[in-house]
Protein backbone atom coordinates (compact mmCIF):
# COMPACT_ATOMS: atom_id res chain seq x y z
CA UNK A 1 0.00 0.00 0.00
CA UNK A 2 1.50 3.33 -0.87
CA UNK A 3 0.98 5.99 2.08
CA UNK A 4 3.15 8.58 0.34
CA UNK A 5 4.37 10.10 -2.36
CA UNK A 6 6.15 13.28 -3.56
CA UNK A 7 7.39 14.81 -7.10
CA UNK A 8 10.62 16.72 -5.88
CA UNK A 9 12.72 18.83 -8.44
CA UNK A 10 16.02 18.73 -8.70
CA UNK A 11 18.25 21.47 -9.22
CA UNK A 12 21.64 19.26 -9.11
CA UNK A 13 22.15 15.66 -8.62
CA UNK A 14 23.95 15.20 -5.50
CA UNK A 15 27.14 12.73 -5.28
CA UNK A 16 26.09 11.91 -1.52
CA UNK A 17 22.04 11.46 -1.82
CA UNK A 18 20.66 12.76 -4.99
CA UNK A 19 18.48 15.03 -3.37
CA UNK A 20 19.66 18.38 -1.80
CA UNK A 21 19.70 18.32 2.33
CA UNK A 22 16.62 20.01 2.30
CA UNK A 23 14.26 17.73 0.45
CA UNK A 24 16.24 14.54 2.47
CA UNK A 25 15.00 16.20 5.95
CA UNK A 26 11.91 17.04 4.63
CA UNK A 27 11.14 13.34 3.40
CA UNK A 28 12.43 11.72 6.30
CA UNK A 29 9.90 13.79 8.38
CA UNK A 30 7.25 12.36 5.95
CA UNK A 31 8.18 9.27 5.92
CA UNK A 32 8.45 8.59 9.45
CA UNK A 33 5.17 10.02 10.20
CA UNK A 34 3.50 7.88 7.84
CA UNK A 35 5.46 4.87 9.07
CA UNK A 36 7.29 3.57 6.02
CA UNK A 37 9.29 0.65 5.86
CA UNK A 38 10.21 0.70 1.86
CA UNK A 39 10.98 3.73 0.11
CA UNK A 40 10.93 3.49 -4.01
CA UNK A 41 13.10 6.38 -5.66
CA UNK A 42 12.30 6.36 -9.80
CA UNK A 43 15.65 7.10 -10.65
CA UNK A 44 19.38 5.28 -10.63
CA UNK A 45 20.71 5.54 -7.18
CA UNK A 46 24.79 4.93 -6.63
CA UNK A 47 25.58 2.39 -4.00
CA UNK A 48 26.71 5.68 -1.86
CA UNK A 49 23.41 7.62 -3.10
CA UNK A 50 21.31 4.22 -1.99
CA UNK A 51 23.26 3.61 1.81
CA UNK A 52 22.95 7.71 2.91
CA UNK A 53 19.62 7.53 2.08
CA UNK A 54 18.86 4.87 3.91
CA UNK A 55 20.45 5.84 7.00
CA UNK A 56 18.68 9.55 6.33
CA UNK A 57 15.39 8.24 5.98
CA UNK A 58 15.69 4.78 8.72
CA UNK A 59 14.11 2.24 5.81
CA UNK A 60 14.86 0.33 2.85
CA UNK A 61 15.70 2.27 -0.04
CA UNK A 62 15.14 1.25 -3.44
CA UNK A 63 15.82 2.64 -6.93
CA UNK A 64 14.11 2.12 -10.27
CA UNK A 65 16.67 -0.43 -11.24
CA UNK A 66 16.49 -2.58 -8.14
CA UNK A 67 12.16 -2.48 -8.55
CA UNK A 68 12.23 -3.37 -12.32
CA UNK A 69 14.56 -6.17 -11.38
CA UNK A 70 12.45 -7.30 -8.53
CA UNK A 71 9.21 -7.22 -11.33
CA UNK A 72 11.11 -9.03 -13.72
CA UNK A 73 12.30 -11.70 -11.28
CA UNK A 74 9.08 -12.12 -10.18
CA UNK A 75 7.35 -12.46 -13.65
CA UNK A 76 9.71 -14.40 -15.51
CA UNK A 77 8.31 -17.55 -16.51
CA UNK A 78 11.22 -19.83 -18.58
CA UNK A 79 14.59 -21.02 -18.02
CA UNK A 80 15.44 -18.65 -20.04
CA UNK A 81 13.68 -15.60 -18.35
CA UNK A 82 15.16 -16.38 -15.09
CA UNK A 83 18.28 -16.91 -16.48
CA UNK A 84 18.64 -13.66 -18.12
CA UNK A 85 16.88 -11.47 -14.81
CA UNK A 86 19.28 -13.56 -12.43
CA UNK A 87 22.12 -12.43 -14.60
CA UNK A 88 21.30 -8.86 -14.81
CA UNK A 89 20.50 -9.14 -10.61
CA UNK A 90 23.89 -10.24 -10.01
CA UNK A 91 25.71 -7.59 -12.40
CA UNK A 92 23.43 -4.84 -10.14
CA UNK A 93 24.53 -6.34 -6.86
CA UNK A 94 27.84 -6.60 -7.33
CA UNK A 95 27.89 -3.14 -8.16
CA UNK A 96 26.34 -2.67 -4.67
CA UNK A 97 28.99 -3.73 -2.97
CA UNK A 98 31.22 -1.26 -3.83
CA UNK A 99 31.86 1.74 -1.41
CA UNK A 100 28.68 0.90 -0.11
CA UNK A 101 28.87 -1.92 2.83
CA UNK A 102 31.75 -1.23 4.54
CA UNK A 103 31.15 -3.86 7.47
CA UNK A 104 32.25 -6.12 4.09
CA UNK A 105 35.66 -4.82 4.18
CA UNK A 106 37.02 -7.14 6.98
CA UNK A 107 39.85 -9.92 5.94
CA UNK A 108 39.43 -13.34 6.35
CA UNK A 109 42.27 -15.51 7.63
CA UNK A 110 45.09 -17.09 5.44
CA UNK A 111 46.02 -20.68 4.73
CA UNK A 112 48.73 -22.02 4.94
CA UNK A 113 51.52 -22.17 8.39
CA UNK A 114 52.76 -17.84 7.21
CA UNK A 115 48.49 -17.10 7.38
CA UNK A 116 48.28 -13.45 5.38
CA UNK A 117 46.48 -11.09 4.70
CA UNK A 118 43.41 -13.29 3.30
CA UNK A 119 40.84 -12.23 1.15
CA UNK A 120 37.90 -9.72 2.00
CA UNK A 121 34.41 -9.96 2.46
CA UNK A 122 33.95 -7.95 -0.46
CA UNK A 123 36.55 -9.70 -2.91
CA UNK A 124 34.91 -13.42 -1.55
CA UNK A 125 31.66 -12.39 -2.73
CA UNK A 126 32.88 -10.64 -5.59
CA UNK A 127 34.31 -13.73 -7.01
CA UNK A 128 31.90 -15.80 -5.69
CA UNK A 129 29.25 -13.72 -8.11
CA UNK A 130 31.77 -13.42 -10.85
CA UNK A 131 31.90 -17.21 -10.80
CA UNK A 132 28.14 -17.72 -10.87
CA UNK A 133 27.83 -15.12 -13.87
CA UNK A 134 30.11 -17.32 -16.15
CA UNK A 135 28.18 -20.00 -15.76
CA UNK A 136 24.62 -18.45 -16.38
CA UNK A 137 26.56 -16.60 -19.52
CA UNK A 138 27.12 -20.23 -20.52
CA UNK A 139 23.60 -21.60 -19.69
CA UNK A 140 22.01 -18.53 -21.54
CA UNK A 141 24.38 -19.41 -24.38
CA UNK A 142 23.16 -22.58 -24.82
CA UNK A 143 19.52 -21.65 -24.60
CA UNK A 144 20.28 -18.92 -27.16
CA UNK A 145 21.44 -22.01 -29.69
CA UNK A 146 18.68 -24.03 -28.76
CA UNK A 147 16.49 -21.61 -29.74
CA UNK A 148 18.08 -20.78 -33.23
CA UNK A 149 17.64 -24.04 -34.01
CA UNK A 150 14.36 -23.84 -33.08
CA UNK A 151 13.41 -20.69 -36.00
CA UNK A 152 15.66 -22.71 -38.30
CA UNK A 153 13.29 -25.36 -38.18
CA UNK A 154 9.94 -22.64 -38.28
CA UNK A 155 11.92 -21.50 -41.89
CA UNK A 156 11.66 -24.93 -43.17
CA UNK A 157 7.71 -24.58 -42.33
CA UNK A 158 7.82 -20.93 -43.63
CA UNK A 159 4.71 -19.56 -42.47
CA UNK A 160 4.88 -15.17 -42.24
CA UNK A 161 5.79 -14.47 -38.70
CA UNK A 162 4.06 -11.63 -37.07
CA UNK A 163 5.15 -9.77 -33.93
CA UNK A 164 3.86 -8.11 -31.65
CA UNK A 165 6.09 -5.28 -29.64
CA UNK A 166 4.79 -2.05 -27.30
CA UNK A 167 5.37 -0.17 -24.27
CA UNK A 168 4.19 -2.36 -21.33
CA UNK A 169 0.49 -2.41 -20.74
CA UNK A 170 -0.49 -1.85 -23.57
CA UNK A 171 -2.46 -4.36 -24.10
CA UNK A 172 -0.28 -6.61 -26.26
CA UNK A 173 -1.15 -10.12 -24.51
CA UNK A 174 -4.93 -9.28 -24.45
CA UNK A 175 -4.36 -8.89 -28.45
CA UNK A 176 -2.56 -11.72 -28.61
CA UNK A 177 -5.30 -13.76 -27.02
CA UNK A 178 -8.09 -12.29 -29.25
CA UNK A 179 -6.22 -13.27 -32.23
CA UNK A 180 -4.85 -16.50 -31.94
CA UNK A 181 -7.64 -17.70 -28.89
CA UNK A 182 -4.90 -18.79 -26.64
CA UNK A 183 -5.03 -18.60 -23.35
CA UNK A 184 -1.62 -16.76 -22.59
CA UNK A 185 -1.79 -14.40 -19.17
CA UNK A 186 -2.98 -10.77 -19.62
CA UNK A 187 -3.30 -8.17 -16.32
CA UNK A 188 -3.38 -4.73 -16.24
CA UNK A 189 0.29 -4.47 -14.69
CA UNK A 190 3.44 -4.15 -15.66
CA UNK A 191 5.74 -6.56 -17.62
CA UNK A 192 2.85 -9.38 -17.37
CA UNK A 193 4.98 -11.01 -20.50
CA UNK A 194 8.25 -11.34 -20.06
CA UNK A 195 8.93 -14.56 -22.35
CA UNK A 196 8.21 -14.75 -25.88
CA UNK A 197 5.24 -16.59 -26.96
CA UNK A 198 3.88 -17.83 -29.82
CA UNK A 199 0.88 -19.08 -31.42
CA UNK A 200 -0.62 -20.29 -35.00
CA UNK A 201 -3.01 -17.49 -36.68
CA UNK A 202 -5.33 -18.00 -39.77
CA UNK A 203 -5.56 -15.09 -42.05
CA UNK A 204 -8.98 -13.80 -44.01
CA UNK A 205 -7.02 -15.17 -47.08
CA UNK A 206 -6.66 -18.30 -45.27
CA UNK A 207 -2.97 -17.92 -45.09
CA UNK A 208 -1.72 -19.52 -41.93
CA UNK A 209 0.83 -17.28 -40.32
CA UNK A 210 2.52 -16.91 -36.67
CA UNK A 211 1.96 -14.65 -34.31
CA UNK A 212 4.85 -14.01 -31.85
CA UNK A 213 3.83 -11.83 -28.12
CA UNK A 214 7.15 -9.77 -26.49
CA UNK A 215 8.14 -8.62 -23.40
CA UNK A 216 6.90 -4.72 -23.37
CA UNK A 217 9.26 -2.19 -23.41
CA UNK A 218 9.79 0.89 -20.84
CA UNK A 219 11.67 4.47 -20.67
CA UNK A 220 14.98 4.42 -19.44
CA UNK A 221 15.50 0.33 -19.46
CA UNK A 222 18.51 -0.46 -16.42
CA UNK A 223 21.38 -0.82 -17.97
CA UNK A 224 21.77 -4.17 -16.15
CA UNK A 225 18.76 -5.58 -18.55
CA UNK A 226 19.75 -3.93 -21.67
CA UNK A 227 21.02 -7.45 -22.83
CA UNK A 228 18.60 -9.38 -21.79
CA UNK A 229 15.89 -7.28 -22.87
CA UNK A 230 16.72 -7.29 -26.39
CA UNK A 231 17.66 -11.17 -26.03
CA UNK A 232 13.82 -11.55 -26.23
CA UNK A 233 13.31 -9.50 -28.98
CA UNK A 234 15.26 -11.56 -30.90
CA UNK A 235 12.01 -13.13 -32.61
CA UNK A 236 11.06 -8.82 -33.86
CA UNK A 237 14.02 -9.00 -35.85
CA UNK A 238 12.96 -12.36 -37.62
CA UNK A 239 9.45 -11.05 -38.63
CA UNK A 240 7.75 -10.12 -41.67
CA UNK A 241 5.35 -7.67 -39.72
CA UNK A 242 5.37 -5.81 -36.80
CA UNK A 243 2.86 -4.75 -35.23
CA UNK A 244 3.39 -1.72 -32.82
CA UNK A 245 0.27 -2.25 -30.13
CA UNK A 246 0.63 1.50 -28.40
CA UNK A 247 -2.66 2.32 -25.21
CA UNK A 248 -4.15 4.90 -27.32
CA UNK A 249 -6.23 6.20 -24.05
CA UNK A 250 -2.73 6.48 -22.52
CA UNK A 251 -2.19 10.32 -21.58
CA UNK A 252 1.54 9.53 -22.16
CA UNK A 253 0.65 7.35 -25.72
CA UNK A 254 2.87 9.49 -28.06
CA UNK A 255 5.68 9.24 -25.28
CA UNK A 256 5.39 5.78 -25.12
CA UNK A 257 5.83 5.46 -29.01
CA UNK A 258 9.12 7.59 -28.98
CA UNK A 259 10.32 5.12 -26.37
CA UNK A 260 9.77 1.78 -28.15
CA UNK A 261 11.05 3.21 -31.35
CA UNK A 262 14.03 4.84 -29.90
CA UNK A 263 15.02 0.93 -28.95
CA UNK A 264 14.15 -0.40 -32.09
CA UNK A 265 16.09 2.11 -33.49
CA UNK A 266 19.16 1.23 -31.70
CA UNK A 267 18.70 -2.44 -32.54
CA UNK A 268 18.95 -1.21 -36.18
CA UNK A 269 22.06 0.60 -35.65
CA UNK A 270 23.69 -2.59 -33.73
CA UNK A 271 22.51 -5.08 -36.99
CA UNK A 272 20.35 -6.54 -34.82
CA UNK A 273 17.27 -5.26 -36.52
CA UNK A 274 17.30 -4.31 -40.42
CA UNK A 275 16.62 -0.42 -40.72
CA UNK A 276 13.73 -1.03 -42.54
CA UNK A 277 11.86 -1.94 -39.64
CA UNK A 278 9.36 0.74 -40.19
CA UNK A 279 8.09 -0.53 -43.60
CA UNK A 280 6.88 -3.42 -42.51
CA UNK A 281 5.32 -2.10 -39.33
CA UNK A 282 1.10 -1.63 -38.92
CA UNK A 283 0.72 0.67 -35.43
CA UNK A 284 -2.13 -0.80 -33.78
CA UNK A 285 -4.01 1.68 -31.53
CA UNK A 286 -5.73 -0.11 -28.87
CA UNK A 287 -8.15 0.10 -25.88
CA UNK A 288 -10.24 2.24 -28.33
CA UNK A 289 -13.07 1.06 -25.89
CA UNK A 290 -11.74 3.88 -23.06
CA UNK A 291 -12.11 6.46 -25.73
CA UNK A 292 -16.03 5.28 -26.24
CA UNK A 293 -14.88 2.79 -29.69
CA UNK A 294 -13.18 3.14 -32.38
CA UNK A 295 -15.28 6.04 -34.08
CA UNK A 296 -13.88 8.25 -31.86
CA UNK A 297 -10.27 7.30 -31.66
CA UNK A 298 -8.15 10.38 -34.20
CA UNK A 299 -7.47 8.44 -37.53
CA UNK A 300 -3.24 8.41 -37.98
CA UNK A 301 -2.01 7.00 -41.24
CA UNK A 302 -1.21 3.68 -41.99
CA UNK A 303 -2.85 2.87 -38.34
CA UNK A 304 -5.21 0.41 -37.01
CA UNK A 305 -7.57 1.37 -33.80
CA UNK A 306 -8.96 -1.85 -32.11
CA UNK A 307 -10.22 -2.88 -29.15
CA UNK A 308 -8.77 -6.00 -27.85
CA UNK A 309 -10.97 -6.47 -24.81
CA UNK A 310 -14.56 -6.12 -27.20
CA UNK A 311 -13.01 -7.33 -30.27
CA UNK A 312 -13.76 -3.84 -32.47
CA UNK A 313 -11.57 -3.55 -35.05
CA UNK A 314 -9.92 -6.90 -34.89
CA UNK A 315 -11.20 -7.68 -38.68
CA UNK A 316 -9.83 -4.75 -40.11
CA UNK A 317 -6.51 -5.55 -38.68
CA UNK A 318 -6.17 -8.76 -40.02
CA UNK A 319 -7.01 -7.53 -43.31
CA UNK A 320 -4.18 -5.19 -43.02
CA UNK A 321 -1.56 -7.98 -41.84
CA UNK A 322 -3.00 -9.91 -44.86
CA UNK A 323 -2.16 -6.71 -47.22
CA UNK A 324 0.97 -5.55 -46.03
CA UNK A 325 2.32 -9.81 -46.29
CA UNK A 326 1.19 -9.83 -49.77
CA UNK A 327 2.75 -6.23 -50.39
CA UNK A 328 6.24 -8.54 -49.83
CA UNK A 329 5.36 -11.56 -52.09
CA UNK A 330 5.76 -11.80 -55.45
CA UNK A 331 3.72 -13.16 -58.68
CA UNK A 332 5.73 -16.06 -60.44
CA UNK A 333 4.14 -18.69 -63.21
CA UNK A 334 4.99 -21.95 -63.16
CA UNK A 335 4.29 -25.33 -65.43
CA UNK A 336 3.82 -28.08 -63.49
CA UNK A 337 3.35 -31.96 -64.86
CA UNK A 338 -0.13 -33.13 -63.83
CA UNK A 339 1.65 -36.45 -62.45
CA UNK A 340 3.97 -33.74 -60.10
CA UNK A 341 1.42 -33.56 -57.69
CA UNK A 342 3.62 -32.78 -54.66
CA UNK A 343 5.08 -29.87 -56.30
CA UNK A 344 1.53 -28.28 -56.45
CA UNK A 345 0.40 -29.25 -53.22
CA UNK A 346 4.00 -27.68 -52.22
CA UNK A 347 2.45 -24.25 -53.71
CA UNK A 348 -0.92 -23.98 -52.28
CA UNK A 349 0.51 -24.84 -48.95
CA UNK A 350 2.89 -21.72 -48.88
CA UNK A 351 1.76 -19.41 -51.44
CA UNK A 352 -0.97 -18.10 -52.68
CA UNK A 353 -2.67 -19.67 -56.22
CA UNK A 354 -3.87 -16.98 -57.89
CA UNK A 355 -4.81 -18.79 -61.22
CA UNK A 356 -4.77 -22.32 -62.24
CA UNK A 357 -5.24 -23.69 -66.31
CA UNK A 358 -5.55 -26.94 -66.68
CA UNK A 359 -4.41 -28.87 -69.84
CA UNK A 360 -3.28 -32.20 -71.24
CA UNK A 361 0.66 -31.36 -70.81
CA UNK A 362 0.57 -29.75 -68.37
CA UNK A 363 -0.75 -27.62 -65.02
CA UNK A 364 -0.36 -23.61 -65.56
CA UNK A 365 -0.04 -22.19 -61.92
CA UNK A 366 0.02 -18.44 -61.23
CA UNK A 367 1.26 -17.94 -57.61
CA UNK A 368 1.94 -15.14 -55.06
CA UNK A 369 4.91 -16.17 -52.87
CA UNK A 370 6.75 -14.84 -50.18
CA UNK A 371 10.98 -14.51 -52.16
CA UNK A 372 12.21 -17.00 -49.21
CA UNK A 373 9.49 -19.17 -50.69
CA UNK A 374 9.84 -18.58 -54.11
CA UNK A 375 13.39 -18.73 -53.75
CA UNK A 376 13.53 -22.23 -52.05
CA UNK A 377 10.75 -23.70 -54.62
CA UNK A 378 12.57 -22.89 -57.70
CA UNK A 379 15.82 -24.72 -55.78
CA UNK A 380 13.76 -27.58 -55.65
CA UNK A 381 13.21 -27.84 -59.37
Amino acid sequence: MVVHTAILPLRDRRPSTLLGDGQVAAQGQALAAASVAVTIVDAALSPVQQRNLERAWACKVIDRTGLILDIFGERAVTAEGALQVELAHLDYQRSRLVRSWTHLERQRGGFGFLGGPGETQIEADRRLIGERMVKLRRELDQVRRTRGLHRTARRRVPFPVIALVGYTNAGKSTLFNALTGAGVGARDQLFATLDPTMRGLRLPSGRRAILSDTVGFISELPTELVAAFRATLEEVAQADVILHVRDIAHPDSAAQKADVAAVLDGMARDGTLDPDWRDRTIAVLNKADLLGGIGNVPPKPGAVPVSAITGEGLPALLAAIDARIASGMEVARYDIAPQDGARLAWLYQHGEVMDRQDADQAIHVTVRLLPSDRARFEHRE
